[in-house]
């Protein structure tokens, strides 16, 4: 007699409870994995970091400006391939009030020199540096907020006291996975035009490239070694030690996530654990007549440890079937298009889809192992006498 499939079809005598605990263990398991693929696509932002591009910013603060003079300074030091300057502006677009997005005033030449990945068509690049007041946005943004080429979009003003006037001029994708396509940018001249003279030529930070073989933990200490002597110290981070850095402060939050989805799993086997025990209760009678026709002790325990096995493996399945779509092509979609920059790849991976139904497996087993060990070493005629 083949045991394992007598455990199967054993599996379907009570179909709504086989049911529910599939779907319970499928939804602790989706819950499982997608917490897991949380982790794992918020620290593969670090895979998408640039190595020969940092970040220049005040010692002080992210709020504190530097003077403009540092631009050129920097750009003069060997090492160096390109620099830009930017400035946060934090404005919100009154149509769209709801709509939080990333606005930043920046120097378009160097721009997309030094951010390279972003994609503008030569025609719509010459016409946002020929308008004073062009803005570029990406292309996820353009479409989600409805605009086009010509479109005029008013920001009103976060960080500073007053209102810009935008064109659209141009429309960017991305060359790689990891860049930011939900952002709008403007020319840093016209924002500096409209601020008080103490306030005008300072910049939020400097974003750097790197000639090729340059070590940016080195060329970290040669900036802020420059400036370390000036009235404004410089704070100078590789794009992989910002990201990390940013990371770190989510620290708790992942650790929460990490303990959550222990717990979810602690969980399915509970639920696993009490549905094999209900079943092992019903039919101890027919357990005490295997064993009278001559089964062992071993085929008892091997007979309702496949009995879980079979639940854990369905709601496997039944786990990756919902999964994939839920995951990769809704949620993921959606967060890879307007959080690119935190989750650039949102999607199960083979090792979470392996370790969910590694896990499934275990548990499963782990689940039946205390009910299925009593049952087998029930006497014959304890068990034939036991109602369940």
């Amino acid at each position: 007699m083949n045991l394992p499939l007598l455990a199967a079809r054993n599996v379907l005598r009570n179909k709504v409870r086989t049911g529910l605990t599939v779907l319970g263990v499928a939804v602790a398991l989706l819950a499982f994995m997608t917490l897991r693929t949380v982790l794992t696509a918020w620290t593969q932002a670090e895979e998408y970091s640039q190595k020969d591009r940092m970040a220049v910013r005040s010692k002080i603060s992210w709020v504190v400006l530097l003077p403009m003079k540092y631009v050129q300074e920097v750009k003069d030091m060997a090492g160096v391939q390109a620099v830009t300057w930017a400035n946060w502006f934090g404005g919100r677009d009154p149509k769209h009030k709801d709509e939080f997005f990333s606005n930043v005033a920046v120097d378009p030449a160097s721009a997309l020199e030094v951010w390279d990945e972003f994609l503008v068509k030569p025609e719509e690049k010459q016409a946002w540096l020929a308008d004073r007041q062009g803005a570029i946005v990406g292309d996820i943004l353009a479409r989600k907020m409805g605009w086009k080429l010509g479109s005029k979009v008013t920001l009103t003003g976060g960080v500073y006291p007053f209102d810009i006037e935008l064109n659209i001029r141009a429309i960017y994708t991305a060359a790689r996975k990891g860049a930011d396509r939900n952002q709008l940018m403007f020319q840093w001249a016209y924002l500096n035009e409209k601020l008080s003279t103490e306030r005008q030529n300072r910049v939020g930070w400097l974003m750097v490239r790197t000639k090729p073989g340059v070590v940016s933990a080195e060329m970290s200490k040669s900036i802020d070694d420059h400036f370390k002597s000036s009235g404004m110290p410089t704070l100078s981070q590789s794009e992989l030690e910002l990201n990390r850095s940013f990371l770190a402060a989510f620290t708790a939050i992942l650790t929460a996530i990490n303990v959550v989805s222990i717990v979810i799993l602690a969980i399915m086997a509970l639920i696993l654990g009490n549905t094999i025990a209900m079943g092992v209760r019903e039919r101890t009678g027919e357990y005490g007549v295997l064993r009278a026709i001559g089964f062992l002790p071993r085929h008892v325990l091997a007979f309702i440890v496949g009995e879980s096995l079979v639940v854990g493996l369905l709601g496997g399945a039944v786990a990756l079937g919902l999964g994939y779509p839920l995951i990769n092509m809704g949620m993921g979609r959606w967060l890879e298009e307007n959080m690119g920059g935190l989750f650039p790849v949102f999607g199960i991976t083979t090792a979470t889809a392996t370790a969910a139904m590694v896990l499934a497996v275990v548990l499963a087993a782990l689940a039946a192992a205390w009910p299925a060990w009593r049952a087998s070493q029930l006497k014959v005629v304890d068990a034939l006498r036991r109602v369940g």
